[in-house]
């Protein structure tokens, strides 16, 4: 079976390859009014008086082109093709170039507005809405990935490029840098931080000198400067000189005989007692 261009309908080559990125089984296609802000679409609009805007239920597929470049490499392309689910005929199909062909809605996370291309090159703005959120997420993830690869991720709405070139061609078109030295280059090292550390040092030399300086004592004044001389304590006695102070105090209170005799304890006078 020949595979074809969704947007064109031409055959594609024989060697080119098409992947599958993503598939819904179901949505759910509204033909939207004009964008009448720059604020971006309400689903609000599409689905009042009971869904009247809704015009089909489709099959959407996210299809990956490559095909051979004439130079050698590859062109890479992203469609997002609404079908049948029926019998897979093609309803729609919106070519995925730039970040401005599929908006989200600003009310739901559900909706999104997509630029589809018709037969002659005609363009209109869908509408389609999933059922299930968990489908919307894979789909927002699954052209998360393709901006990515192609290149346009941060590309302002409608500037993209139409295809992506891989291979050889995007190998070229890289540039690459040669750092190596070239004969006779020398290399230069500047060694401030050396000069630095020593200032450093002496800064912190000189204020811990003047913390030293701020922080000391005085010494207390000398009777020879005008101020009051302070007494010195006399050393301890040594073990001779409290021998002979105990020797002088012995003889200093020892009785006279003198008083003995006042007494009447003389015992020439009274004789000795029998």
């Amino acid at each position: 079976m020949t595979s074809v261009d969704p947007t064109t309908g031409r055959p594609l080559a024989a060697d080119a390859i098409q992947r599958v990125l993503f598939v819904a089984a179901k949505v759910h296609v509204y033909n939207i009014p004009p964008l009448t802000s720059n604020k971006g679409y309400n689903a609000s609009t599409w689905t009042n008086n009971n869904n009247a805007r809704q015009i089909f239920t489709a099959r959407l597929r996210i299809l990956e082109t490559a095909e051979p470049a004439p130079n050698g490499g590859e062109t890479l392309q992203t469609d997002i093709v609404l079908e049948d689910p029926s019998n897979g005929a093609l309803f729609a199909a919106a070519p995925y170039n730039n970040t401005g062909a599929v908006e989200q809605v600003l009310d739901s996370s559900r909706f999104f507005a997509v630029r589809v291309v018709g037969e002659g090159g005609r363009k209109a703005v869908l509408g389609v809405g999933f059922e299930e959120r968990s489908d919307a997420f894979d789909f927002g993830v699954s052209l998360q990935e393709v901006r990515k690869v192609q290149g346009f991720d941060n590309d302002p709405p409608g500037g993209g490029r139409k295809h992506s070139v891989r291979g050889a061609v995007a190998e070229k078109a890289v540039e690459q840098k040669d750092f190596s030295l070239k004969e006779g280059e020398t290399i230069t090292v500047n060694l401030g931080g050396k000069a630095r550390s020593r200032r450093d040092d002496g800064r912190s030399s000189s204020v811990s000198s003047q913390a030293k300086t701020s922080f000391s004592i005085a010494p207390p004044p000398s009777a020879s400067n005008g101020g009051i001389a302070m007494p010195l304590l006399p050393p301890p006695p040594s073990a001779q000189d409290v021998k002979a102070e105990r020797r002088r105090s012995r003889q200093h209170f020892a009785p006279e005989p003198e008083l003995n005799a006042d007494l009447g304890f003389n015992n020439g006078e009274f004789g000795e007692f029998q």
